[in-house]
C-alpha cells in the first residue's frame, strides 16, 4: 500500500505558502500526511498555518536550512512514499494520481519525478535543452547541473534509510548531491508530464543568496569521488565533470579574485588531473 507525506519547508515565504499548501489539498487523491517544516519564520507563517490548516502537521524549528528542514520532515513520517514541495512551489491536480500510477505500474522503482512548468514574473519561462529532464540510469545526466527538482520528486523512504539524508553541510546545491546519490544506485521513474509548477524570480532564492553556485557541485562531487560507491564508468565521468567545474571556476577567480576556495580547489585539480 503507498502511504504517502508530503514534505514542505518553508521561511518567511508567507506571500505563497498558501497556493502551495492548496496545491496538496486539492489532489485528485488525498495524500495520507501533510508536514510543514517552518525554518525560523518570523513573517506570521505559524499563525497562518495553525488557523487556516489545523489539520496540517506543522512543525517549528530555528533557522537550519532546507536540507535540515527536509530531513526532519522525513524522520517524522512513518509513511513509505514521501513527496517534497518547496514553499513557492505547486502541483497539477492529478499530480500525485499520476505518480502512483506510474509507480504500481513500476514496482520497483524506488523515485519518480515529474515534468515542470517554470514560471517568473508571472510568465512562461522557456526552459534550456539542458535541463531537460530524463528516467532510467542517468547518473551522467545529474553531473552537469540539477535536473530532478525536489518539487516534482516522490522517494521511497527506503532509499533515505541506504544512503542518508540531505546533506545539512552543503548551504546549497543540497539537491544536486541527493540526485547524485541516488542516481548511482537507482533507476529513476520519468513522468514527461508537467504536474509541476516552479516560481522563481524572488529576492530568497538559493541560486541568488549564494555566490559562485558551482562550488557547492564541485563539493558535492569531490565527495562521491572519494566515496567509493561509483562504478569505474561513473568514477570517470565523475572526475571529468569535476575538473570541468574547477578549471572553470579557477579561471573565473583569476579574473575576479581568489576567495577562500582557490587553493582547495587548485589542489582537487593537480590531484585529479
Amino acid at each position: 500500500m503507498l502511504e504517502i507525506a508530503v514534505v514542505i519547508p518553508t521561511y518567511n515565504r508567507i506571500t505563497s505558502i498558501e497556493r502551495t499548501v492548496d496545491s496538496v489539498l486539492n489532489q485528485s487523491l488525498t495524500v495520507n500526511e501533510i508536514i510543514i517544516i517552518d525554518d525560523g519564520s518570523n513573517d506570521g507563517t505559524k499563525e497562518l498555518i495553525k488557523t487556516r490548516y489545523p489539520q496540517i502537521n506543522y512543525i517549528y524549528q530555528s533557522n537550519k536550512g532546507v536540507s535540515a528542514a527536509r530531513n526532519k520532515g522525513v524522520n517524522k513520517t512513518n509513511c513509505n512514499w514521501i513527496g517534497f514541495l518547496d514553499s513557492d512551489d505547486t502541483w497539477e491536480p492529478n499530480k500525485i494520481e499520476k505518480q502512483i500510477e506510474a509507480i504500481k505500474n513500476n514496482p520497483n522503482s524506488l523515485i519518480c519525478h515529474t515534468n515542470e512548468t517554470w514560471y517568473r514574473n508571472g510568465k512562461i519561462l522557456k526552459q534550456q535543452d539542458k535541463h531537460k529532464k530524463y528516467g532510467g540510469h542517468i547518473f551522467n545526466y545529474c553531473l552537469p547541473l540539477c535536473i530532478i527538482s525536489p518539487s516534482s520528486v516522490m522517494i521511497h523512504k527506503r532509499i533515505f534509510n541506504e544512503i542518508g539524508l540531505f546533506d545539512e553541510k552543503l548551504l546549497a546545491c543540497e539537491d544536486y548531491d541527493m540526485w547524485l546519490r541516488i542516481c548511482c544506485k537507482y533507476p529513476v521513474l520519468f513522468i514527461d508530464e508537467t504536474l509541476t509548477n516552479k516560481y522563481g524570480g524572488h529576492k530568497d532564492q538559493l541560486s541568488k543568496k549564494y555566490w559562485g553556485i558551482d562550488r557547492f557541485r564541485i563539493i558535492a562531487l569531490e565527495k562521491i569521488i572519494k566515496s567509493a560507491c561509483l562504478d569505474t564508468e561513473q568514477q570517470n565521468l565523475a572526475i571529468d565533470s569535476l575538473l570541468d567545474k574547477v578549471n572553470i571556476f579557477l579561471k573565473g577567480c583569476e579574473k575576479y579574485g581568489e576567495n577562500e576556495y582557490y587553493e582547495r580547489f587548485k589542489n582537487i585539480k593537480y590531484q585529479y588531473a
